[in-house]
């Protein structure tokens, strides 16, 4: 399917690997240019160069730190000097860490505050400008299904998420006459690196295997298994496609029909 983007530039936070490099990944098939970043710097370069190669596209990738807004400030002035006007925007971060209620401190809730809300609320506020001048753009980001369904032991995840959601509802009513789409993704178990060391770590607590775990975890979803970043990227990509034009205000789930509810 001609998604109707090629040529179009794609800001994704946090792409030099897992769920962020596959919305890259599926962006870059059909022709998308891109501006890449992430913290890891040696991964981001590599991953950068291996886009180019695979898919012949331009990228621009540079280290940043999404919660430094400064930065991020900084990083978006030097995509529009080379590519212009930001069309598609992928925002994403690093999940809060695991934990319960009284296992968290104050600093613990603003730390995961600025991580996962306040970071997308900043890049939202640096492509809106742009989108809106050109009636035309995309805004997605990358959640959770905590979103939909609580996860035990995530309760900074299941909480400030969930304000992501309100966040993109919100402006969906704001900006829908300017053309721009908002929408949720809301990932289930995705074998990524996060996932592959929780895996681990259980496994050392369990004395079993990683692969003991995920399959263990596979068998709590109907679809039998955990999923692969490959298979997240195309929703993305579609979301963020001329395909997409009557779809905003929506969150996703892409999690083996692990949620409950609708």
């Amino acid at each position: 399917m001609d998604l109707g983007i090629k040529g179009r530039v794609a800001f994704v936070a946090a792409s030099s690997k897992g769920l962020g490099r596959a919305a890259a990944e599926a962006l870059a098939a059909d022709g998308v240019r891109l501006a890449l970043c992430s913290r890891q710097a040696e991964k981001l370069t590599e991953t950068a160069e291996q886009i180019r190669a695979r898919w012949g596209v331009d990228v621009f990738a540079e280290p940043v730190d999404v919660t430094d807004f400064k930065a991020v400030t900084t990083f978006f002035g030097k995509v529009r000097e080379k590519f212009g006007n930001i069309d598609i925007c992928v925002a994403n971060a690093g999940g809060p860490p695991a934990g319960t209620f009284e296992s968290f401190s104050l600093d613990d809730w603003r730390e995961a505050f600025e991580g996962s809300f306040m970071s997308t609320l900043h890049m939202i506020r640096e492509v809106l400008p742009g989108m809106r001048s050109q009636r035309w753009g995309r805004i997605v980001t990358i959640t959770s299904i905590s979103v939909k369904q609580s996860i035990d032991g995530l309760i900074l995840s299941n909480a400030i998420r969930a304000s992501v959601v309100g966040l993109l509802k919100s402006l969906v009513r704001e900006y829908g006459s300017d053309n721009v789409l908002f929408n949720n993704v809301c990932p289930g178990a995705t074998a990524t690196d996060r996932l592959l060391n929780v895996a681990a770590n259980r496994a050392a607590q369990q004395g079993t295997t990683r692969e003991e775990v995920l399959e263990n975890m596979g068998a709590q979803i109907p679809l039998g298994r955990v999923g692969q970043p490959e298979e997240f990227g195309p929703l993305v990509a579609f979301l963020c496609s001329e395909r997409a034009a009557y779809i905003t205000g929506t969150s996703t789930a892409i999690d083996g029909g692990e949620v409950r509810g609708a």
